[in-house]
This record gives structure tokens, C-alpha cells and sequence, in this order.
């Protein structure tokens, strides 16, 4: 008998499974592939990172996804214990090599005794019987489920863009002209300040290159017209389109970055190690929708890669998502149908992480809800409850879009904090107030 059934094998999915699998519940975790294929999915492996292999910075005395890492850890979660498993080099950043993550969730899912894999498309609303489900089917939801989920509502879904950044064999790099350096020598830790392939512009080659961007062939998606990009994943050709400056001042800024030769680059374009070898890099920031034969010519033109070849090109895939903030209750319930929780990138939350993150709340629910304990959301004062509460009725429903955990979801600090030292006084309080929620819930177990 399953007490609780996910739709889903992301990581929102995998990680809700493992919390509530971990709690005692009998968990059937549902996943299409590879009976129904996705456009952005390459395996049937749990937890597939499609887009990028970075979980982002993982300061957590500095930075609010960093701070989001520990307190996931801290809660046992999946996610962060494949990542450890899978790490690569990334300076200040937490980065895998995507078949070894995937791997290892999928290896502990199956291990797990009270968790049951179920390959095969959940089509339309799941049966009444399911009397607990949570549905983490991503921005890539089935037509089929999509459409149930949107008459029970009467919501209109939203939509976004979400683009891929290509990847490069590294052999295939030029040497003479690239080098190894994370921005500011910053240090994985172990490393040696040197994680990124660091590829140099002069201006007049930068402005070369902004112009090859503006006459490049673009794929175009008709039906799609009218559907916003996600600000945090712009093509790189929609960011030159802003203005000359827009890529120098994003993913092609040169601070922190000086040439072997002592020479200050005009502009970088930085290649992050993708997998555990070192053999393939991903080029930080630079997903797009140009058309591949494009992409080839115009990347060819960056110092370095005149020869590149591809492991992977760039591509688009279209995201959607809930209004979250009007659709559910504090605890991610459906409030039309209360035995649906929604959990991962389909609540409007952006980023494997975020996404984790509220598979990690709806699997705690689900099993709290199960042994009929109170549910106690987590503290605002945490990056877990900052993000909860934001997509659960802190965004205006009216303008709800994708967003990032930030420390602008979190309560200001108590009293007076110089600007300087506002950062560590967030994450600081967030994870006091965090371990004080682990032990009630502990308490009440």
C-alpha cells in the first residue's frame, strides 16, 4: 500500500520522495521517462540536470543560495548529499558532473526500502484513490496533466523561456590564447584558485563578436510568441540586444580576471568544468537560441576556441508554472483539491535548488500530515521558509514570476546592522532558527 504518491522524477520529485521515504511513509515515485520523452531530457535518470550543472554559490555565511545548500543539508536532504558525491572544481560555486549526481540519486532512490520507482506518464488528474500526491513534474509538465491541472483551477498557465548554454570538449581548447583562473583566485575547497578556462577579449574583437550575435540566425518558436524569458537564463543574444555593455556587465565581465601576460582583458568568456574528468567545460552564462550551425560560426570567433567542438550546443525549451501565490495554502496544498501538493519548479520557485527545496518541504509535509502532527512551516528567517513564503502568498499573484531565493524574500535583521555585516546576520539567525524548527519537529516526532 503507498501512503504517498509523487509525479516526477526531478529533484524536487526525488528529494520530496527521500524526506517523506526517510520520515516512514511508503512512497510510489511516478516518472515518464522513458515511456513519454521530454525535449530537454537526454536519460531516464533521476534528478537530470537539463540546463546547467551549477547548484550556484555555496557561501553560506554570504549568500542566500549558499545559505539555502546548508540548510539542506542540514534537513538530510538527497540533493546536497549526490552533489557532494559529484562535486567538480567551480571556485566559490557547488558544481557536478551531471551523470554521477543523476547516478547517485537514482542508485538511493532505488536503494531506499520504502520507495517504489513507477516508469509511465500519470496522464490527466491522478486517480481519487491517491488520497496524497504531490506533483513535481517540472517546467516540463505532460500536455495531458497540464491540462487537468488547468481545469481544476481555471488558471491560465504561465510561461517562460528557459535556454541551454552549450558545452566544450576541453582538448579541443586553445591554450596559447585561454587560461585557468576562478574570478579573484577564489578556491574550491582543496582547489587552487584556478577553476575556470578563462577565454580574453580585446574590445575591438568584443564589439566583432557583439556583432556577429546581431546577425546570426535565430531559432524562432511561432506558437510560442509572446511567451517572457526568465531573467535569470537570457539568451545571450537577447542580452546584447539591451545595449553594448549588457554582456560586459554580465556573464563577459572581466573583474577579478588577469591574463598570465599581466594584461587586463576588455571582456571573458569563462568555461566552468561540466563533468568529473575535466574533459568537458560549460560555457558560464552563455545558453542561447541561435541555430546550431550559427552557434558553431559564431563561438568559433571567442580567442581560444577558434577550434571548438561541441559536446553539446545551446538550445530553448519553454518552462511553465502555477500561480502559486493565488492557487495554493501555506503548506502547498491545492486549494481547490487539497490532496494535491505541488512542489519544484511548476510553484514559479527558478533554479535546481529553490526547486529541491520545496520538494524538500512537500515531502516533510505530506509525512507530517500523514502522522497527524501539526505542520509547522519553517521560520521566514530561513532561506527555506523565505522561499516558501514567497510563493505561497508573499509575490503579488497579479505579477507573479520565476524567482531565485534572495535575501530580499527574508525579514530585515533586528535593530541596527552595518551594511557590511547584513549578509551574515541574515544567515547567521536563519540557521539558529532553523536547527530551533529541526528540534520542534524532532520534539513532536
Amino acid at each position: 500500500m503507498t501512503d504517498l504518491h509523487i509525479i516526477g522524477g526531478g529533484l524536487a520529485g526525488s528529494e520530496a520522495a527521500w524526506q517523506a521515504a526517510e520520515a516512514g511513509l511508503r512512497v510510489t515515485l511516478h516518472e515518464m521517462r522513458p515511456v513519454r520523452r521530454t525535449d530537454a531530457h537526454q536519460t531516464d535518470g533521476m534528478a537530470e540536470l537539463v540546463c546547467s550543472n551549477s547548484f550556484r554559490s555555496d557561501d553560506a555565511k554570504r549568500n542566500a543560495v549558499g545559505l539555502l545548500h546548508e540548510e539542506m543539508r542540514r534537513c538530510g536532504s538527497i540533493i546536497m548529499r549526490a552533489a557532494a558525491k559529484a562535486q567538480v572544481p567551480a571556485g566559490g560555486a557547488l558544481a557536478v558532473d551531471r551523470d554521477m549526481f543523476s547516478g547517485e540519486v537514482t542508485r538511493l532512490l532505488a536503494g531506499h526500502p520504502n520507495i517504489t520507482i513507477e516508469r509511465g506518464e500519470v496522464a490527466g488528474l491522478p486517480p481519487a484513490g491517491w488520497r496524497s500526491v504531490i506533483v513535481a513534474t517540472g517546467p516540463l509538465t505532460s500536455p495531458a496533466l497540464s491540462e487537468a491541472i488547468l481545469k481544476l483551477t481555471g488558471e491560465d498557465a504561465l510561461s517562460f523561456f528557459d535556454a541551454i548554454a552549450p558545452i566544450v570538449h576541453k582538448d579541443s581548447i586553445d591554450f596559447s590564447k585561454a587560461w585557468f583562473q576562478s574570478r579573484y583566485d577564489k578556491k574550491t575547497i582543496g582547489g587552487d584558485g584556478k577553476d575556470y578556462i578563462n577565454c580574453p577579449m580585446t574590445r575591438a574583437q568584443y564589439e566583432a563578436f557583439l556583432g556577429e550575435l546581431a546577425a546570426a540566425e535565430k531559432t524562432t518558436f511561432k506558437e510560442w510568441e509572446g511567451t517572457p524569458y526568465f531573467e535569470g537564463c537570457l539568451p545571450i543574444e537577447v542580452m546584447a540586444e539591451r545595449g553594448p555593455e549588457t554582456l560586459r556587465y554580465g556573464p563577459m565581465k572581466p573583474v577579478g580576471l588577469t591574463h598570465p601576460s599581466g594584461e587586463k582583458p576588455y571582456a571573458v568568456v569563462q568555461l566552468r568544468q561540466d563533468n568529473k574528468l575535466g574533459t568537458l567545460y560549460n560555457m558560464v552564462g552563455f545558453q542561447t537560441k541561435l541555430k546550431h550551425g550559427e552557434q558553431v560560426r559564431v563561438l568559433r570567433t571567442i580567442p581560444g576556441l577558434e577550434n571548438a567542438e561541441f559536446a553539446r550546443l545551446g538550445g530553448l525549451h519553454r518552462n511553465t508554472f502555477i500561480n502559486s501565490p493565488r492557487l495554493l495554502d501555506p503548506v502547498l496544498r491545492l486549494k481547490a483539491e487539497p490532496r494535491l501538493r505541488f512542489a519544484g519548479q511548476v510553484t514559479g520557485v527558478e533554479g535546481y535548488v529553490e526547486s529541491a527545496a520545496i520538494g524538500l518541504l512537500a515531502g516533510r509535509f505530506a509525512a507530517l500530515e500523514h502522522h497527524g502532527t501539526r505542520i509547522v512551516p519553517p521560520p521566514a528567517t530561513t532561506a527555506l521558509g523565505a522561499l516558501l513564503g514567497h510563493i505561497t502568498g508573499g509575490a503579488e499573484a497579479e505579477s507573479f514570476q520565476p524567482m531565485n531565493v534572495n535575501f530580499g524574500l527574508f525579514p530585515p535583521p533586528e535593530g541596527r546592522v552595518k551594511k557590511a555585516d547584513r549578509k551574515e546576520a541574515y544567515t547567521s539567525r536563519a540557521l539558529a532558527d532553523l536547527d530551533a524548527w529541526l528540534a520542534t519537529l524532532k520534539a513532536a516526532a
